[in-house]
C-alpha cells in the first residue's frame, strides 16, 4: 500500500514554495495566496502560451501544457492566465486535428517535442487534447461562468466552431468541444490494433483519458489493457502520471488499471516517501505530487 503520509512528508521536506502550495491544494483544497499564483503564472507571453527554458521567447506547446499541469494542482485552471493559455492552445490546432511546436523551435526543441517529428506530434496532440478535455470538464462542473448578454449586446456573433457544427458557448463550458472532438478523432486514427501508438508511452494514457470522456470506451479499454500488461515494468513517474491522468477525468479509483498503477507505486515508493523522476532528481517532488494526486 502507498504510504501517503510519507509522500506528504517528502514534499514538505524537499518541495519549494509552489510545490508545497500544490500539496496543500491536493490535500485539503487550500487556495494559494494571490501572490503565489501570480508567481506560478509568471512569464506568460501576451499571446497566451509560455516559453520553454530551451526556447527563448517563443511560446511552446509542451511548456504551456506543463505549466497548466502545475496550475491545475493549485486549483488555478479557471484563472485568466490559464484560460488564455487554453485558448492559445486551441487556436494552434492544425487542419488534421493535431499540434506541433512552432517551426522556430526546431533547432532547440527536445526530441519529444521536435517540429516535424511524427512521434512528437502525436505526443503533443495527446497532451493538449487532455488539458482541453480537463478544462471542459471543469467548466461544465462549475456551471455557467456568467450570464450571456442579450443578442443586441454582441458587437458581433460568437465565433462558429465549424468542427463541432455549432457555436462556441463559453458560458456552457463547451468552448473547446469541437477542438477536442477533432483531436480525439485524429488520435483514434493512430491507435494500433494492439492498443499502442507509434509514439511515446504517455500518448497511451493521455489518449485513454480523452477517449473515456469522449465515450470511446472500447478504444480506451484497448489502451488500458496494453498499459496494464506493461505496468510491472513502468517507471514510478510513468505509473504516477498514468494514474493521475485517468483519475483527473473521473475514472473510478477501483478500476483495474488504477488498482494496478497503485500497486506499482507501492512497489517503487522509496524509504524517504518519494518517487524517482525519469527526468532527474530535481523533478522527484513533481513525480511525488503526481503520485499523491493519483492515490488521494
Amino acid at each position: 500500500m502507498v504510504d501517503l503520509n510519507a509522500a506528504i512528508g517528502f514534499v514538505v521536506a524537499h518541495g519549494d514554495t509552489v510545490e508545497r502550495a500544490r500539496l496543500s491544494w491536493l490535500r485539503a483544497g487550500t487556495a494559494p495566496s494571490p501572490e503565489l499564483l501570480d508567481s506560478a503564472e509568471a512569464g506568460q507571453i501576451p499571446g497566451g502560451g509560455w516559453p520553454a527554458m530551451w526556447g527563448g521567447d517563443v511560446a511552446s506547446v509542451d511548456a504551456t501544457c506543463f505549466r497548466l499541469a502545475e496550475l491545475d494542482d493549485l486549483g488555478a485552471l479557471g484563472r485568466p492566465a490559464a484560460r488564455r493559455a487554453l485558448d492559445w492552445l486551441a487556436s494552434r490546432q492544425q487542419a488534421d486535428g493535431g499540434w506541433e511546436e512552432d517551426a522556430a523551435l526546431a533547432d532547440d526543441a527536445p526530441w519529444w517535442a521536435r517540429p516535424g517529428d511524427p512521434e512528437a506530434r502525436l505526443y503533443l496532440t495527446a497532451t493538449v487534447t487532455f488539458w482541453l478535455t480537463v478544462a471542459g470538464l471543469d467548466a461544465r462542473a462549475a456551471g455557467p461562468r456568467q450570464t450571456a448578454p442579450p443578442p443586441t449586446a454582441w458587437a458581433s456573433p460568437p465565433p462558429a466552431d465549424h468542427r463541432a457544427g455549432g457555436t462556441l458557448d463559453r458560458a456552457a463550458g463547451d468552448a473547446y468541444a469541437g477542438v477536442v472532438l477533432a483531436a480525439a478523432q485524429a488520435l483514434a486514427g493512430q491507435l494500433q490494433p494492439d492498443g499502442t501508438f507509434p509514439s511515446y508511452l504517455a500518448v497511451g494514457w493521455l489518449s485513454a483519458a480523452v477517449f473515456h470522456q469522449q465515450e470511446l470506451f472500447y478504444e480506451s479499454a484497448r489502451i488500458q489493457v496494453a498499459l496494464t500488461d506493461r505496468m510491472p515494468k513502468l517507471s514510478p513517474a510513468n505509473a504516477a502520471s498514468l494514474a493521475a491522468a485517468l483519475r483527473r477525468v473521473g475514472v473510478d479509483e477501483q478500476h483495474w488499471t488504477l488498482v494496478a498503477a497503485r500497486r506499482r507505486l507501492a512497489e517503487t515508493q522509496r524509504s524517504d516517501g518519494g518517487w524517482e523522476s525519469d527526468d532527474g532528481h530535481q523533478f522527484d517532488v513533481h513525480t511525488t505530487l503526481a503520485a499523491i494526486r493519483a492515490c488521494r
